[in-house]
């Protein structure tokens, strides 16, 4: 999976994630653990987008923080 925009973007719209959503980025983490189970990358984006609302490019940088927090965790 790669990202559609550059890191820079990505940086910022993590940043203001806690602001635009009101949620910090490990409690869409919980969100995420808790919602059904999905393999593919835009499945969880369109979800996010489906379920909460979230803007796309939000939604693509939370799924994309959630799969390398998942995947740091299993190391």
């Amino acid at each position: 999976m790669t990202l559609n925009h550059s890191e820079e973007t990505h940086a910022n719209l993590v940043a203001r994630l806690p602001q635009v959503t009101g949620r910090e980025l490990k409690e869409w983490f919980g969100a995420m653990d808790d919602g059904p189970a999905f393999g593919r990358f835009d499945e969880k984006v369109h979800w996010l987008e489906d379920e909460y609302g979230l803007p796309h490019g939000y939604a693509r940088a939370v799924a994309h923080e959630y799969d390398l927090a998942r995947a740091a965790r299993r190391r």
